[in-house]
């Protein structure tokens, strides 16, 4: 494989990770901070925000989940073979 194509595959794997994660810490600056129309912090209200919030922090759970696992997987090239 090349090299510089697998770097360039992490890197965008990871800024992708970093994006959601940022989006959802955004979503959820919003719901804690919405303000109702009278200019009051509204704890009813802003429930859009939350659920945007916990929907890219889910998906970038699950994005982490497979970098991570792309950089622990097994190399079936070194394997070994035993046989008797």
């Amino acid at each position: 494989m090349n090299v510089n194509k697998s770097l360039t595959n992490v890197s965008a794997a990871i800024i992708g990770l970093m994006s959601m994660a940022v989006i959802a810490v955004w979503q959820f600056y919003h719901f804690v901070t919405f303000e109702g129309s009278p200019g009051l912090v509204d704890v009813q209200g802003g429930t859009h925000h939350l659920w945007w919030s916990i929907g890219a922090a889910l998906l970038a759970c699950i994005a982490g989940f497979f970098v991570f696992s792309f950089f622990v997987r097994y190399d079936k090239a070194n394997e070994m073979h035993i046989t008797s």
